[in-house]
């Protein structure tokens, strides 16, 4: 039987990265994003290169109505769930005395609120499963930086978020784990990537980490998972 894996913010970047090594894998991929043009161009991309159904829906994670009507469309199209990736984010940076308001609500509502969001409406399916939660956070959820109050905040609430309910999820068989990137070539503040930054993780790189976890022996569980550049940009030539 055909795994399936539900994947928030899989339109672009990171996201895009892991639906790529999961269809290749022959997994049964749905995505979301809040653009219906990038959900059809992502989808069009993956059908091309994968083994496993692509499914498009378009989602608000900051909304938790949305996040519980993508799942139940996820399991009213395959009629399971095994993977569930909480990958939606944003970054956004300022001095906290030029930050706005809507700036901060921003970040935590999509970094942080709707992991949860996403998390709390993919439970019930993962239960009958014994399925994986894996959530997107960032060395930035331990290693703080000027202009990163909001971004700081919401990483490292994710990863307090997702150690705790590793160990509520524990008891039903359900695996929680939180990744942890450093930089990565992905779009952040509105900036597109460029060959200056092939020196740092490539999407793809993700996505073969979570192909990578979900393969792993069921009796092993890598709870937090830190990964960096391999070459720091001082030491780059």
């Amino acid at each position: 039987m055909n795994k399936t894996a539900y994947i928030t913010g899989g339109s672009k970047g990171i996201g895009l990265g892991i639906a790529e090594a999961l269809v290749k894998q022959g997994i049964h991929v749905a995505i979301t994003a809040r653009t219906q043009s990038d959900l059809k161009i992502a989808e069009k991309h993956l059908k091309a290169i994968g083994k496993g159904d692509v499914l498009t829906i378009e989602s608000d994670v900051r909304k938790l109505g949305d996040e519980e009507r993508a799942v139940q469309q996820v399991l009213d199209t395959w009629g399971r769930l095994d993977y569930c990736i909480a990958n939606a984010g944003i970054g956004k940076f300022s001095p906290i005395d030029e930050m706005s308001a809507e700036v901060w609500n921003s970040v935590i509502d999509i970094n942080l609120t709707g992991v949860f969001h996403t998390v709390k409406a993919a439970i019930p399916a993962l239960k009958k499963s014994k399925g994986y939660i894996i959530t997107m956070a960032s060395l930035a959820g331990t290693n703080f930086f000027e202009e990163g109050a909001a971004y700081n905040a919401s990483k490292f609430g994710v990863v307090g978020f997702s150690q705790a309910i590793m160990l509520d999820l524990r008891p039903y068989e359900i695996k929680v784990t939180t990744i942890m990137p450093g930089s990565v070539a992905t779009f952040i503040d509105g900036q597109t990537p460029t060959e200056k930054d092939a020196w740092k993780i490539q999407p793809q790189d993700i996505g073969q980490m979570v192909a990578d976890l979900l393969g792993m022996n069921p009796r092993t569980l890598p709870s937090k998972v830190e990964v960096r550049p391999a070459v720091p940009p001082s030491a780059r030539k």
